[in-house]
């Protein structure tokens, strides 16, 4: 094995054209708005296989105007999973909205539905399943509960671009659906977000609210709107990089397979279960250490394998870890998965033989 010198726990890669189509959205002057914007959202819809799609400055201002589109007001609550990025949880504080947390399947380590059905109120305007890690949740079921009660799901597919479930696209599942273009994301524009959804009259309220609530003419405002557009330079990057999404599911599929070769039946590590009828496409692999084969403990083993020149994460905090912030129960799968998962590193060129060196050093470790 040649030497490894670093191994980053995510790093955007480029496919071919992302400095070209840059360099044309500078030289054209549309540096704001602009064709590579249409462009992008006319990509992502087809991709997807839905009717339309709104690009906004990021993943976050994604959920934000997605929940401006569905009406939330201060005091509706909000469905979310104990275990997961908190963007949604923390936007719905932001909109003075409250969070209401949900369980997770010990599993897949998404949503749980019959924990989801305990905490629904009269107060619940929201489900929002977030797919951890490239998983999808359990959408049937999620589905079916939120239509016996009239509620709408809004997908958080931030981490799941190009998965699907039983057969349908991540993110289509729901009234709605939002993605993040960030720099470690599957398709990136640097920052960015996209929020799709079948119905044209929620697509039109969305785009009036992301730029101004200005649509007759300039500076007369419908609508107190917001800034959430994305520039037509990171949609340059954006597009250059979902012509390409044929190519990079075939390099993270490849990397997610040379993992399970080393880890699936691994002593001391247990890997995220797929939720059935999915098609994944993995954003990050992560594995959950067996505290008797790791006592050192996750953060311990995080600090030894950066001595070793990998970086790795830590699994999401539960909002029982951060009372700072939000007023939780215990959650009892969340609270044990969150204090030992770790995230490998995890992107499309990542080689077979660093994958095989992140596994070696982790096994170095076990007890």
């Amino acid at each position: 094995m040649t030497a490894i010198n670093h191994i980053p726990w995510g790093k955007p890669d480029y496919w071919g054209n992302e400095e070209r189509y840059v360099l044309e959205a500078v030289r054209s002057s549309w540096i704001s708005h602009g064709p590579f914007v249409d462009r992008l959202e006319a990509q992502f819809a087809q991709y997807c296989a839905i009717e339309n799609a709104v690009a906004t400055s990021n993943g976050t201002t994604a959920l934000h105007l997605a929940y401006i589109a569905l009406g939330i007001q201060p005091g509706d609550e909000i469905i979310v999973p104990g275990f997961a990025f908190m963007a949604a949880a923390n936007v719905a504080l932001r909109v003075h909205a409250v969070p209401v947390f949900a369980d997770v399947d010990r599993r897949t380590w998404c949503l749980d539905a019959s924990d989801v059905e305990r905490r629904i109120s009269p107060r619940t305007r929201a489900i929002v399943p977030v797919h951890t890690y490239g998983n999808v949740c359990d959408m049937n079921s999620i589905g079916h509960l939120a239509a016996q009660r009239g509620i709408p799901v809004l997908e958080d597919a931030a981490e799941s671009f190009g998965s699907s479930y039983c057969g349908a696209m991540s993110g289509t599942l729901g009234a709605l659906g939002c993605f993040s273009l960030h720099a470690t994301k599957t398709v990136t524009s640097g920052e960015g977000g996209m929020v799709v959804t079948a119905s044209a009259e929620t697509a039109e309220s969305m785009r009036l609210y992301r730029s101004h609530g200005v649509k007759r003419t300039r500076y007369w405002h419908d609508v107190a709107g917001h800034n959430f557009r994305l520039t037509n330079v990171q949609a340059a990057l954006g597009c250059a990089q979902i012509e390409q999404i044929d190519r990079i599911r075939r390099e993270r599929k490849r990397m997610y397979a040379a993992y399970l070769r080393h880890l699936e039946d691994a002593p001391g590590v247990r890997l995220q279960e797929i939720t059935a009828g999915v098609d994944p496409l993995p954003w990050v692999v992560a594995v959950e250490l067996d505290p008797q084969a790791f006592p050192q403990g996750r953060d311990a083993v995080i600090e030894q394998l950066k001595a070793v020149h990998i970086e790795t994460r830590p699994g999401f905090y539960t909002p029982t870890q951060l009372r700072h912030l939000y007023s939780a129960h215990d959650i009892g799968a969340s609270d044990e998965i969150s204090r030992s998962v770790l995230a490998l590193p995890s992107f499309a060129t990542l080689t077979n033989e660093e994958i095989e060196y992140v596994c070696g050093q982790l096994w170095k470790l076990r007890r």
